[in-house]
């Protein structure tokens, strides 16, 4: 009888505390990887051990954490300096600024210092692997892999390739976002801003459209979405959503209602975000939310994603 073999401990290198970084120091700490965090900004590193903590004690009163909050921090480090960082490390999570010159420059450095062996990531939302990687010797090793935000509670992340990352990366950095409880969705080539983002921009450009043409109000709109469409969305698919809404399946909608939105396409013109529009939109939204109660009500989101998250560990799956 072959027995299982154990799994190899992760060590995780997460360099830049900012928003997704320190998120995905719970996420690796919670799988009970060795979690290893830098950034170059002073106090940046502090602040994000803080928030750790801070977030931690809420997921564990919502029940969503299966050790104590001290022993999952204790599983963070934080680092004094990159070289530090990365050593040991098996798998190399960058979160810097969406700036291409810099992204360069640092996938340099982790390419020099990193393990032979480590994977090294980017959480970039949306710029390609191949924009950053291409003149690394060790560009093989090299991906996106892309979380949605905040990661310790929404747990896609997009696998993006560059083309010359190997299969292996791409299987190992896929078997690891599995072992730390992420949904990850897997790219065959990479695209501007992968698939998430090329969704939600094209929900926001008809969105910006509807508004800014006084077809409806901002207010309005995200009700239409947040008590529509987003219930569903919540835990389907747009594509079986359509497969659940005709007697036939996807074909028999296609069929009643293909012209429709064929139509809908047509009308469906790109639409610049110019100052006066974007302008209308935030007015409404400051009218609803003040900017300086955003902090307090991105706490509300995730006290009510941290719900959901409860609410669906408890429900089957099929």
């Amino acid at each position: 009888m072959t027995m299982p073999q154990p799994e190899h401990p992760v060590r995780a290198a997460l360099v830049g505390a900012g928003m997704i970084g320190r998120a995905w120091a719970i996420v690796f700490a919670e799988a009970n990887f060795a979690v290893s965090l830098w950034d170059p900004e002073p106090g940046a590193t502090a602040a994000a051990m803080a928030y750790i903590r801070q977030q931690l004690a809420e997921l564990s009163r919502a029940g969503l954490l299966a050790a104590a909050p001290e022993a999952v921090l204790a599983r963070v480090t934080a680092a004094p300096d990159l070289p530090t960082a990365l050593r040991d490390a098996n798998h190399v999570q960058e979160n810097g600024p969406e700036n291409l010159e810099v992204r360069t420059a640092l996938f340099a450095e982790l390419d020099r210092l990193s393990p032979p062996g480590a994977v090294i990531a980017s959480s970039t939302s949306g710029m390609r692997p191949s924009s950053f990687t291409e003149a690394l010797p060790g560009r093989a090793r090299c991906l996106v892999a892309h979380p949605a935000n905040p990661p310790y509670l929404v747990p896609l992340v997009e696998l993006c390739p560059a083309p010359w990352t190997s299969r292996e990366t791409m299987a190992r950095t896929r078997a690891l976002m599995l072992r730390a409880g992420r949904r990850p969705a897997t790219l065959s080539r990479e695209v501007d801003g992968f698939i998430l983002n090329r969704l939600q921009g094209a929900l926001l450009a008809e969105a910006f459209r509807l508004v800014g043409d006084g077809v409806v109000a901002a207010e309005d709109l995200d009700t239409v979405v947040k008590d529509g469409l987003g219930l569903r969305w919540s835990f389907m698919g747009p594509l079986e959503t359509v497969d659940l809404n005709a007697p036939g399946g996807i074909g028999d909608f296609c069929t009643r209602y293909g012209g429709l939105y064929e139509a809908l396409q047509e009308q469906m013109r790109p639409r610049a975000w110019d100052a006066a529009l974007v302008g209308r939109i935030e007015a409404a939204r400051r009218a609803l939310l003040p900017l300086g109660d955003i902090e307090a009500r991105q706490a509300w989101r995730d006290r009510r994603l941290m719900a959901l998250a409860t609410h669906n560990a408890a429900q089957p799956t099929k």
